[in-house]
């Protein structure tokens, strides 16, 4: 097949939204989680009405979405082949890399050996390191941080390393050239993110601003977006895309500050994509409202995504395509604030996509496997199996 000179795919990931138990929930703790599911009971029914007209609820039992008989979207549901349930893992997946062995996390806070090097970046004191969530822990400590001007350590269920500071405090340079240096220090023990996290504010009324930064391992093998590159076609990253890749394979990037902005932004940078494949994160659903179990908040923020979608849709010329999924479920209903062990939704969209059903895929693999397919690269992905061709007119 020939690479297509004018098509764009757009790689929709709307962080966190998960749409049940996984089939090895049980081994992370997460039966019965349901992102999806679970909100819309919670309230009483989601109102998404041009989701549910692309078929959202054939993806699992979504109180106010039913299943609908002749969707306009292709639509089905991927289990996670990859060992863990975070941001990197999922969407390096969905490019064709498949993590088996689990990421190092710390669930009794970072060891001796770790804080050693830590402490050898900077003489600013290291203070919490303990696992919590990203609120909890500014409340504990935001006040002696900004007496000390110490950094504020902290991890989770994930394998990652946050670094939390007051913008007033610590310049963002400097907080960004400290987690770069514990970048290094997570390559040497296998550690996926380092995670920069400002915050503004005073006592009790902390928050956190989208200066946020991640500095992600360098994936061990190409992706699709090396190999799109490769083959001359552009990679347009919204959000923290370029993040989550390590900047590897992405030509072009977009910093957003929440879903409002990299909806807008993500609009205006397909204006300008003659072709190519335009990858969003829409991270306020994970990072606002799922570590928060604010449900009310998810929920209207799907309601913000789900009244985006026609302008969107509006966008998209004869041969383009978007495919909307997740990384991973952040279930608010569950007990604790960590990610949650899902399969995700698959919902295709396009002017000449063919409403059929894509079934349970058994990896996220499939997903970047059909980009491929759709643009035609000269070698197909080393995993994964494509639906290019049987949703495509």
């Amino acid at each position: 097949m020939a690479i297509s000179p004018k098509r764009r795919i757009v790689i929709l990931v709307a962080d966190g939204v998960g749409c049940g138990e996984a089939p090895d929930a049980a081994a992370y703790g997460d039966v019965g989680a349901n992102t999806l599911g679970n909100i819309a009971k919670a309230i009483g029914g989601l109102q998404l009405p041009n989701l549910a007209a692309l078929g959202l609820g054939n993806t699992t039992t979504i109180p106010g979405v039913p299943p609908i008989d002749n969707p306009s979207g292709a639509v089905g549901r991927m289990h996670e082949a990859s060992a863990g349930k975070d941001t990197v893992t999922g969407h390096w997946e969905m490019t064709g890399v498949v993590t088996t062995t689990p990421m190092a996390t710390f669930p009794d806070g970072f060891p001796s050996a770790i804080m050693t090097e830590l402490r050898a970046l900077t003489p600013r004191p290291w203070l919490a390191n303990k696992v919590a969530s990203g609120t909890t822990i500014l409340d504990e400590c935001g006040d002696e941080q900004v007496r000390t001007g110490g950094l504020i350590l902290y991890t989770s269920a994930d394998s990652v390393i946050q670094v939390a500071a007051h913008e007033a405090v610590v310049p963002l340079d400097e907080l960004y050239a400290i987690c770069e240096g514990a970048r290094a220090v997570a390559d040497r023990h296998r550690i996926g993110r380092v995670i920069a996290r400002p915050f503004v504010g005073t006592s009790r009324a902390w928050q956190r601003t989208y200066n946020r930064r991640d500095f992600s391992m360098i994936p061990p093998e190409p992706t699709l977006c090396d190999r799109l590159g490769a083959a001359g076609i552009p990679v347009v990253g919204v959000g923290k895309i370029s993040d989550i890749f390590a900047g590897h394979g992405i030509s072009q990037s977009f910093h957003s500050e929440g879903n409002a902005d990299g909806m807008r932004i993500a609009l205006d940078a397909l204006d300008e994509l003659e072709h190519g494949l335009l990858f969003v994160n829409l991270v306020d659903f994970d990072m606002l409202y799922g570590h928060r179990n604010d449900v009310a908040g998810f929920a209207n923020a799907l309601a913000a995504m789900d009244a985006w979608i026609p302008l969107l849709r509006a966008q998209l010329r004869a041969d383009d395509a978007v495919m909307m999924t997740a990384d991973h479920g952040n279930d608010p209903t569950t007990p604790g604030t960590d990610h949650t062990r899902e399969d995700v939704p698959l919902v295709v969209f396009g002017p000449r996509i063919k409403p059929i059903s894509l079934g349970a895929r058994s990896s996220f693999c499939d997903l970047g496997q059909s980009v491929a397919t759709a643009f035609g690269l000269p070698a197909p992905l080393p995993r994964g199996t494509a639906f290019w061709n049987e949703v495509m007119v």
